[in-house]
């Protein structure tokens, strides 16, 4: 294994000309939107929950054997229900299917339950389905890593399919140009609040000797 220099093992934020410069670079392209599901177990009646994620993607060119690479705040509900399973369903949703991004990516499933007036219905690895999405995929963890701020999970994908062809995915550029003033403005705090609580979960690991 290559030795990691001493200077380089505590990285420092960027300033701010460096920041926008970066922020510059990951505005080139505008990454799907997903709805991230989870239960504690496969059982129905076990807890459910679910949010919106930008990480997803797909982590292997080889057909029958299909990865997806995901990566989870840490703070999020659905983190500890993927830790508690070791799977998960992606969900690529249509444009517009804002309904399910104000459900799913607003509120925390700490504080309410998302599910409330949803029928428990599963996936066949058990984790909760929803209508409305373009395509599903159920994911089976088989390598995590913690980051500080979130958990990357690469899953072997079990089943999924198309639900419709007749809708293009919702971006994340797509949903702030489609979202109402007060929706925007909510998505713009929760980003913000998310941010700082990302910043300190990457400086505590940073800190944290190398094993």
């Amino acid at each position: 294994m290559t030795a990691i220099p001493p200077e380089s093992t505590h990285p420092q934020p960027l300033d701010k000309a460096a920041a926008d410069a970066v922020n510059a670079v990951h505005h080139l392209y505008d990454p799907p939107l997903w709805l991230v599901t989870a239960a504690e177990s496969p059982q129905p009646g076990s807890t459910r929950g679910g949010c919106i994620a930008t990480f997803v993607a797909r982590a292997s060119i080889v057909r029958d054997r299909p990865r997806m690479l995901a990566g989870i705040a840490r703070q999020h509900h659905t983190w500890r229900l993927i830790e508690a399973s070791g799977r998960f369903a992606v969900y690529l949703l249509p444009e517009h299917a804002l309904g399910l991004v104000w459900r799913f990516g607003l509120a925390s499933g700490k504080h309410v339950d998302k599910y409330a007036d949803l029928p428990d219905t599963r996936t066949p690895l058990g984790n909760p389905s929803v209508d409305g999405p373009i395509a599903w995929l159920d994911c089976q963890v088989e390598q995590a890593m913690s980051t500080g701020d979130r958990s990357l999970y690469v899953a072997a994908v079990t089943g999924g399919g198309m639900l419709t062809e007749s809708a293009h995915p919702l971006t994340a550029g797509r949903l702030m140009a489609r979202a109402p003033d007060d929706k925007r403005a909510e998505l713009d705090r929760l980003y913000a609040r998310d941010g700082g609580i990302d910043a300190a979960a990457i400086d505590a690991w940073r800190a944290t000797p190398l094993g």
